[in-house]
């Protein structure tokens, strides 16, 4: 079955992965998450609310910093995935979408975010398997998690 790489679970194949199905397949490193950064990803959305951009007024707001938008957060995941699942034995993915998105809580600008992942399940399509993964992006020292997105993925042999 699966094995651990430092916190990477390492898997060759979908039967193997089968073989995971309801366990939790560990975290990624921490990042940060910087001003500049969301201020990027303001730019590529046009999403240019003051919460996430507007420093100064931030800091008067209701979390007293500036926060990561959401879908920042949840765009992570394919940069913080291979660090906490390693599929080999197929010769691509692909993301097929989200079953379910919450933000439970903030990202503030300058915390620790780190993914963590659970195979829900795992069936057959033609060509390869689809995947569902819970996963959990959980700031440095919160007491929940600030995304939790069950997330779909195809793998084909």
């Amino acid at each position: 079955m699966g094995h651990d790489v430092g916190m990477t679970t390492v898997v060759n194949g979908l039967d193997e992965l089968k073989g995971l199905v309801g366990q939790h397949l560990g975290y990624s490193e921490y990042v940060t998450i910087t001003q500049d950064q969301v201020n990027r990803f303001a730019e590529a959305t046009n999403d240019h609310q003051w919460i996430h951009v507007d420093v100064e007024r931030a800091k008067a707001g209701p979390f007293g910093a500036p926060i990561a938008h959401g879908y920042l957060t949840l765009s992570l995941a394919p940069g913080l995935m291979p660090e906490v699942l390693r599929l080999g034995g197929v010769s691509m993915g692909v993301n097929y979408g989200c079953n379910k998105v919450r933000f439970p809580s903030p990202v503030p600008v300058g915390s620790k975010l780190r993914l963590g992942a659970k195979l829900l399940s795992v069936e057959d399509v033609a060509g390869g398997a689809q995947y569902v993964l819970e996963m959990s992006f959980e700031v440095e020292g919160a007491p929940k998690p600030s995304c939790v997105a069950e997330c779909i993925y195809r793998a084909f042999a």
